[in-house]
């Protein structure tokens, strides 16, 4: 069904005459005719009759009009769920418990007017595809891992450079440290199980665990954080990394220490990942709002993989 045939029809209706009603749509009385002799063609009845007056709708007329104003406002319904600006910005943090979660909990404080939808995608690969066909707007991520450059059509910032700590339960022989080394963490079992091959996180610390000869585990099932807590808790002969922004909630009987680690400092980098063309008013905010609020980067000290972009 003709969509302006049936604006034409409410106007005709709400004005009484054909003249009022061309006026009222900036189109000529001929065109006004037209659309309606269309409309009446296509639902098989007459809509008008005329009047000295002008038009009144006939029986079938009354009976369509609420359809056809629903069908209007159903339309621009439709056009405002897309419209720019108007529909919510749509970001991927990867987790809720990780920094780009946080830092999107920062932005909403900052900005709550900006209607968000969070989302969770797991790997790169799959973010960058919602991103190119507009599902989601943007994407935190580590960029780019080797042999995995960014489509020309994504833009990338670096946002945070998330320092990583040890985790340890009480009795293990590096709890009471006020610090450690990478150099110390040789020889200690690190158990990871949320490392996935393929993933840009597992990229990551395949490089930490190259360069400075570090023992990282990966193997078992993930249970998620909460298991992975009470293993670290009872198993003196297991430490685990964990990104400093975490946030992470446990017993207080498991003890669990967290401890910086130092010369250099492996940090993570988060960046924001987004469509060179995408629009969204929102978007250029939540940027501008990263841009003021990120700390500096490849700072004295610190140490990330050879293959992160710097920008």
């Amino acid at each position: 069904m003709d969509l302006e045939a049936v604006r034409t029809f409410v106007a005709v209706a709400e004005a009484g005459q054909f003249r009022k009603a061309a006026v009222d749509l900036s189109i000529t009385q001929q065109a006004v005719s037209k659309r309606i002799a269309a409309l009446e063609r296509d639902l098989g009845v007459r809509l008008f009759t005329r009047t000295p007056r002008g038009a009144e709708p006939t029986i079938d007329g009354q009976a369509f009009l609420p359809h056809a104003r629903e069908l209007l406002r159903v339309a621009e319904r439709a056009v405002a769920s897309v419209r720019t600006g108007r529909r919510p910005l749509r970001v991927d943090v990867i987790n809720s418990r990780g920094a780009a979660s946080g830092l999107m909990r920062g932005f909403h404080q900052a900005h709550p007017e900006v209607d968000l939808n969070v989302v969770m995608l797991f790997d790169v690969d799959t973010a960058v595809a919602a991103i190119r066909s507009g599902t989601i707007d943007a994407s935190f991520r580590a960029v780019a891992a080797p042999g995995r450059p960014l489509p020309e059509d994504i833009e990338s910032v670096r946002v945070l450079d998330e320092p990583l700590q040890l985790l340890t339960g009480p009795a293990h022989a590096l709890a009471s440290a006020r610090s450690v080394t990478l150099a110390q963490l040789a020889g200690h079992r690190i158990w990871m199980p949320g490392i996935v091959p393929g993933t840009e996180w597992a990229a990551y610390y395949d490089d930490l665990v190259a360069e400075f000869g570090l023992t990282i585990e990966a193997t078992g099932p993930n249970f998620g954080s909460d298991a992975l807590l009470d293993t670290i808790a009872d198993t003196p002969a297991l430490a685990t990394f964990m990104s400093e922004q975490t946030r992470l909630v446990w017993p207080a009987d498991h003890g669990l220490r967290r401890i910086p680690v130092t010369d250099p400092t492996p940090v993570y980098p988060h960046s924001l990942l987004w469509h060179r063309d995408n629009p969204h008013p929102a978007l250029t905010t939540l940027r501008s709002h990263l841009a003021t609020t990120a700390a500096g980067h490849d700072a004295t000290g610190t140490w990330v993989p050879s293959w992160v972009m710097p920008r």
